[in-house]
Formats: structure tokens, C-alpha cells, sequence
């Protein structure tokens, strides 16, 4: 294995691309499989983040429903035929990725299914600038930031002193403290600023067009 000791990683939904309109609409689509009306002012964006079985878990006990595996499938099955889809990539974020392969590696880190991400990416013409694409796999054991991000780390021979995580929510700091990593946290996605501060972020962005040099500074730390 080369050794690669210098990467940013990102996160996708609410970092790379607003990505609600999708999940939402996937969301639904598994909520009518299971026979449960939905609410048309069903908001989720507070919830967007950790692996869909956490989504749909949260969803189903508002229902007293625990058919978290059948919702799941629904979803993914929905998603899968048109919902990923519905996303879009947030303004300057092209730009942003092209600055910053330019002197590191980029890695994407999802708790989003690995064959989901890629279909994205490719869609949106992004998947060139990254050398890896990681995300949640069918075995289960990489669904969670700590042990993906451990996994990324360990399958290029990376140098967690010269690595930065970039996400919007509190599991993207987290799974980046816990690998020994510095954090990013982005205000443009689908984490408030008090949450991503108590996380322990060791810096705040406002903007995509701010990315770059941040993530570059973060990185040599």
C-alpha cells in the first residue's frame, strides 16, 4: 500500500449538496409502504446525519411502529430509483473541491450507502476530484463516523496529524476527535452552530467559498 499521509475528508449531505429534498421524499415513500399516512409539513433536516436505520427508527416511534428493517429497505428502494436524484450541490463547492485536490487527497466519508454516494457524485460531475468514495456497506460494521473514518485512515496509510474531516453535523466531529483528527464544522448545512461548537469543532465556516483555505490551514496543524 502507498502511503498517502496528507487528506481532507468530507462529509456529503449537508456539506457537498442540500440534499433534503431527496431523503424526504424518500422518507415518505418508505412511511406509505408501511401503510402510515404522512404529514405534507413533515420536516426532517434536523435528523439529516447519522445512518437512515437511525432516521427511520426516529421516525417509526412517532408511529409506535418498530419495523425499522422493512422502512429501511422501502427507502432505500425508493431512493435508489430516483430520490438521490433530487439533490444539489451547494454554490462554490465545485470550486472548492478542485482548490483543494490540488495539494491533498480528498476522501469522501457518508453514513450514506457507498453505492448511493458514487451515483451521486458521478451525477453531479464531482467524483473525479476524490480518490476514494466511502460510505455504509450492506456487512454494516462501517456505518458510523468513528469506524469509518478509522477505515479510511487504515486502507490509505494515512497521517492523522496531517488529515481534516469537514461534515455539518455533531457526528462528523465526533467521528473525527475520535480517530485523532482535526474538524471542520460547515454552518451551511443541516447542523446549527451551537451544536456543532458543543461537539468540540476546532473550527467554524460559514461559506463553501471559505473551504479551501481552511481546510489547507487545518490540515498542516
Amino acid at each position: 500500500m502507498v502511503s498517502d499521509p496528507s487528506a481532507i475528508l468530507l462529509d456529503l449531505d449537508g456539506t457537498l449538496i442540500a440534499s433534503e429534498p431527496g431523503i424526504l421524499s424518500s422518507c415518505r415513500a418508505a412511511l406509505r409502504a408501511l401503510g402510515h399516512a404522512t404529514d405534507p409539513a413533515m420536516h426532517i433536516a434536523s435528523i439529516i446525519g447519522p445512518p437512515i436505520e437511525d432516521v427511520m427508527s426516529y421516525l417509526l416511534k412517532q408511529l409506535g411502529d418498530d419495523r425499522v428493517a422493512e422502512a429501511v429497505d422501502a427507502y432505500r428502494q425508493d431512493y435508489g430509483a430516483g430520490g438521490l436524484l433530487l439533490s444539489e450541490v451547494y454554490d462554490g463547492i465545485p470550486q472548492a473541491l478542485r482548490a483543494m485536490s490540488r495539494s491533498a487527497r480528498l476522501y469522501l466519508a457518508t453514513s450514506k450507502r457507498e453505492t448511493f454516494a458514487r451515483r451521486i457524485l458521478e451525477n453531479k460531475g464531482l467524483d473525479s476530484q476524490f480518490a476514494g468514495i466511502y460510505g455504509s456497506t450492506p456487512t454494516g460494521d462501517i456505518d458510523h463516523k468513528p469506524e469509518l473514518i478509522a477505515h479510511i485512515l487504515r486502507e490509505n496509510g494515512l497521517d492523522r496529524d496531517r488529515c481534516v474531516m469537514v461534515g455539518d453535523r455533531r457526528y462528523d466531529i465526533a467521528g473525527a476527535h475520535a480517530n485523532g483528527i482535526r474538524s471542520i464544522g460547515v454552518l451551511w448545512g443541516y447542523g446549527t452552530k451551537e451544536e456543532l461548537e458543543h461537539a468540540g469543532a476546532d473550527l467554524l465556516i460559514e461559506t463553501p467559498a471559505e473551504l479551501a483555505e481552511a481546510a489547507t490551514r487545518e490540515r498542516i496543524k
